[in-house]
């Protein structure tokens, strides 16, 4: 675990989140910011397209990854505290799917924790999470869950019921600095974008909402999928 110092960062983010061409939106996020400015965690699901109740899988694993996280707000951010989370998470996807008549569903999750100057970043299927540093390009980028078959991308591990092994995230933690920006997002985003444009949009002199703004105007052009982002910016 990395060393924190004292130094709260001040954070400024904005979310987006659109159905596109889809005719429902899979997608669910959410976004946890304590009052003092100490503590920030930001979350992304995608619920899996082909599967049944995809919607509802992003959703289940959203609140209950954001339930425990707020329940054990005093616990620093560890590996353990990552792993149990989603832990969690998996055994209210089952509770939900069993609801549903054992229903298989399924769904992505990307996630950073901001404790003091301390980014924790996990993620489980094609979600992404961008780090950018000023003036220093890409600082850190997930590699997607995924194998290729003829030209097929197929989820190699994803938050899924009923199947145990593929529950446990690849999580890193790193040092903030102010002027770094993070990028959540579900893959209908970051395949609308090329990777340079999307770079360099990011660390455009604007606000947040402003960048997202121009990520929409992108994804509707150029997506066929839902697509969701936060982003947010270190001070």
């Amino acid at each position: 675990m990395l060393n924190e110092n004292n130094r709260n960062m001040n954070i400024q983010y904005a979310t987006l989140s659109k159905t596109g061409k889809r005719s429902n939106n899979e997608d669910a996020f959410n976004v946890i910011q304590s009052d003092d400015n100490s503590r920030w965690l930001g979350i992304i699901c995608d619920g899996l397209g082909g599967h049944a109740f995809g919607e509802v899988a992003s959703e289940t694993v959203i609140k209950a990854f954001t339930d425990y996280w707020m329940e054990n707000d005093k616990e620093k951010d560890t590996e353990d505290k990552v792993n149990n989370a989603c832990l969690f998470a998996y055994n209210e996807l089952n509770k939900c799917a069993d609801s549903l008549k054992h229903a298989e569903m399924g769904t992505t999750m990307v996630m950073a924790s901001i404790e003091g100057n301390i980014v924790t970043v996990a993620h489980i299927g094609d979600s992404r999470c961008y780090i950018l540093r000023k003036d220093g390009g890409l600082l850190y980028q997930t590699e997607d869950h995924v194998n290729q078959f003829w030209g097929w991308e197929t989820l190699s591990r994803c938050l899924f019921s009923y199947n145990a092994s593929n529950h446990v995230p690849d999580m890193v933690q790193l040092h903030l600095e102010a002027g770094d920006r993070i990028l959540l997002c579900s893959d209908g985003l970051y395949k609308s974008i090329y990777p340079y444009i999307l770079q360099e949009r990011m660390m455009d002199n604007k606000s947040p909402e402003d960048i997202l703004d121009t990520f929409n105007f992108l994804c509707e052009k150029n997506g066929d999928d839902n697509y969701t982002a936060i982003l947010a910016y270190i001070e």
